[in-house]
């Protein structure tokens, strides 16, 4: 097959730092050619790929996420381009709203749209309102239950990492983890509050964005005190992985309906056991008591990082390799691109 990959304009394939749905992007560009596939990325140009790179601007803009004139012209270069070459057999779209709205005006060949956000008040509407315009792509069993009725469901497929790229340690530190983007619905402050209410040292790290800055200097930042609560702000990918390789723990008390949440197969991989709230897909990637625990209140938490012990990191480690193992991933995507063509 031929395939499109459409990935957003804010952030390089693969990313620097944050940027999940750039990693799955980055994942099927270079596990796909390997089985037979021709694939296009259209992506920004900084980005470095397998697949051929066709660019609609020079390099990723994250200072401009968002900004509604920049994804309307790097999605229209796409289409525009995917139309004037006309030998594509499928194209599956990352980067957002666009291509689902637009489908039916357009000759496209089919189009799989993987939703890798969450449904709200927002993208619900949206969803329900082209729900029958593209075949869509669950990253959950969770997402999918969440969408509204209707919508033509291609299939689930789970998120992936290379896990032979995760260090996997056996003896831990003393440490507790929290790592993403630094805002309230990552649970940043209620990691601070677990942190302190066990006695343990915290970590964080991760992005502070400009919509999230006043929650990080009020909620965050007055508690690191360099010595129980730190915080690295955005680091490497290496400093990442040896942050989770070596942590006791990572706690992830999100509040809100995360869709998948790479983060937890990441620690997994390294065999830090992930100690979380029950939202959204939690209970479905992690297994309670085997890889984890999942709780419904900070007491909770607070109770099962003393149990952290009970978790065997070799077990976290297997289940990320039988579950979530980019090329289960790649082959899981190549199965619901040739039902799609074969149904055109």
């Amino acid at each position: 097959m031929r395939i499109a990959q459409l990935a957003p304009p804010w952030i390089p394939v693969p990313p620097a730092g944050y940027g999940g749905t750039e990693w799955v992007v980055q994942q099927l560009c270079d596990g796909l050619p390997p089985r037979g596939h021709e694939v296009v990325l259209y992506a920004a140009g900084d980005s470095h790929t397998a697949a051929e790179l066709r660019a609609s601007f020079p390099r990723a803009m994250p200072e401009l996420m968002q900004r509604t004139s920049i994804d309307v012209c790097h999605v229209r270069f796409a289409l525009d381009d995917i139309l004037a070459d006309g030998g594509f057999d499928l194209v599956h779209d990352h980067s957002g709203f666009l291509v689902p709205a637009f489908r039916r005006c357009l000759d496209l060949p089919p189009v799989l749209h993987t939703i890798h956000c969450s449904f709200n008040a927002e993208t619900s509407p949206f969803y329900a309102r082209f729900a029958g315009e593209v075949a869509y792509n669950a990253i959950s069993e969770y997402q999918r239950s969440q969408g509204p009725p209707g919508m033509d469901w291609a299939g689930v497929v789970y998120n992936a990492i290379a896990v032979e790229e995760w260090p996997f340690v056996q003896e831990k530190d003393d440490y507790l983890l929290a790592f993403g983007r630094v805002c309230e619905a990552k649970g940043f402050h209620l990691a601070i509050e677990v942190a302190r209410r066990t006695g343990r040292r915290l970590i964080m790290a991760g992005v502070v964005q400009e919509h999230s800055a006043d929650y990080f200097h009020e909620r965050v930042e007055p508690h690191v005190d360099g010595e129980q609560i730190l915080f690295e702000g955005e680091v490497s990918l290496a400093r990442k992985r040896e942050l989770f390789a070596h942590a006791h723990a990572y706690v992830f008390p999100i509040v809100w309906p995360e869709p998948f949440g790479l983060v937890m197969i990441e620690a997994l991989a390294t065999g830090t056991p992930v100690v979380a709230l029950r939202q959204g897909s939690v209970p479905e990637v992690l297994t309670d008591g085997r890889t984890g625990f999942v709780r419904d209140d900070l007491d909770g938490l607070v109770a099962a990082v003393g149990r952290v012990g009970e978790i065997d990191p070799g077990v976290c480690r297997a289940e990320v390799e039988r579950r979530f193992s980019v090329e289960r991933m790649v082959g899981d995507y190549e199965a619901v691109y040739r039902r799609l063509v074969a149904g055109r």
